[in-house]
């Protein structure tokens, strides 16, 4: 070890410590992915960043939307349910702001969120949800065999349009940027160490944390291989001037896909969440699920008849 050329990455010894917690996250159920696929590292890397950040099981809404990440619901221990294709961020909203004392975390596809869902996205990012969205981007609709979603690189031949995706692809992070976010992160599905450094600081976040994740797809994608992004991705943290805070910079930094693809915290803000600017509920220390109750309804019913 001591002529190892590499660091150690600094959870490795913490995980270690608390082994007993990092396993209360694993199911007994196994997982049914293609082999290579990025979702096993995704995992992986979400059940040790809840675990240093001592988050437990029962701590958590896991939400996950329809489509080769999905079938990660049942693969990890927490409050998991799965909502309809797209509809995933409104399902999750609903539940931040009736328990923000949870900490609520939802999954998409690029297929599913860039498509169907991409209203909830929008009114998301704008209304700043106290909640942390991770984007599943594989570049097509992996659940459905590998049909061109949004973010499919133009040009490329995929099921359903065999001659050539003719569009030039959504930037997720790009557009997301467009709409003024508080958090906007972006990492790689094949380097377990920092998605989990990325999903920790996601975590801390009090509003709405997007993290995108560019996720290999073995089976339907061959494209972009883990070779192929090895050779692209750049930490943001090794530019000598890189500010997170600066809107104009983030912006330049996250428009390339094709040879410099940046990684790490790309843009954050301190801001007032939804919660917090709300007027009625200054100064409420309770969540609206503490704040339900029985109430007599009898003399209403009566005065409507």
């Amino acid at each position: 070890m001591n002529n190892c050329p590499f660091k150690m990455p600094e959870e490795l010894p913490l995980l270690a410590e608390k082994s007993t917690e990092y396993m209360a996250y694993e199911s007994p159920q196994p997982a049914t992915w293609c082999s290579g696929c990025g979702n096993y590292g995704i995992q992986k890397a979400l059940e040790r960043a809840l675990t240093l950040e001592n988050i437990k099981p029962h701590e958590t809404v896991m939400v996950f939307d329809i489509g080769c990440h999905g079938n990660g619901s049942d693969k990890i221990n927490g409050n998991t349910l799965h909502g309809l294709h797209g509809r995933v961020i409104s399902l999750a909203a609903g539940a931040a702001l009736a328990n923000p004392k949870l900490k609520v975390i939802a999954h998409g596809g690029d297929g599913g969120i860039l498509s169907e869902g991409v209203g909830h996205l929008v009114h998301a990012v704008r209304s700043d949800y106290p909640m942390l969205f991770i984007l599943h981007n594989n570049e097509n609709y992996g659940l459905t065999t590998g049909q061109a979603s949004a973010a499919t690189r133009k040009g490329l031949p995929m099921n359903g349009s065999p001659d050539g995706v003719i569009l030039d692809p959504m930037v997720a992070c790009q557009f997301v940027m467009t709409l003024h976010p508080s958090f906007v992160a972006r990492t790689f599905s094949g380097d377990l160490h920092h998605m989990t450094k990325i999903l920790r600081a996601a975590l801390n976040h009090k509003g709405f944390a997007f993290v995108e994740i560019m996720q290999v797809c073995p089976t339907y994608n061959k494209a972009t291989s883990p070779a192929w992004f090895w050779d692209r991705v750049r930490d943001v943290e090794k530019l000598p001037s890189y500010n997170p805070t600066d809107w104009w910079q983030a912006m330049k930094a996250v428009e390339d896909l094709d040879k410099e693809i940046m990684m790490g915290v790309l843009y954050k803000k301190d801001q007032p969440n939804f919660l917090e600017r709300l007027p009625n509920r200054k100064d409420v220390k309770t969540a609206l699920t503490e704040e339900v109750g029985h109430h007599d309804i009898s003399a209403l019913l009566e005065e409507m008849k």
